[in-house]
């Protein structure tokens, strides 16, 4: 694993999510949740358009990120669309957070 830093703590909003940008690579969206950091690649899989300017919220007691166009929530530990109309899940990487310094592995996405 290879872990880098993308952002500090105190840049994500909680709730919220906060969009980074990777040298060749989708970007990916840094979410706090109830305490928890998630990260899943920056674009919902039906609509193509950015997940980190939806709303996230516990969507049927699991942690979501909403699509904000078409209301498709997408469960952040497994990256699952959790309603219609998506249907295919986004990528979602191992965080680790040291201190004030959120580190996301985007080489090794958790298995979805």
């Amino acid at each position: 694993m290879a872990f880098t830093r993308l952002c500090s703590l105190a840049d994500v909003k909680e709730p919220g999510a906060l969009r980074v940008e990777l040298d060749g690579r989708e970007a990916v969206a840094v979410v706090r949740f109830e305490g928890e950091v998630f990260a899943i690649e920056d674009l919902c899989s039906h609509a193509e358009v950015p997940l980190s300017e939806g709303d996230v919220e516990e969507y049927k007691g699991a942690p979501t990120i909403e699509c904000w166009l078409h209301g498709s929530c997408f469960d952040l530990t497994s990256g699952r669309p959790t309603n219609l109309p998506a249907t295919e899940p986004v990528p979602v990487y191992p965080v680790r957070v040291d201190g004030d310094d959120v580190f996301v592995d985007v080489d090794t996405p958790i298995g979805n």
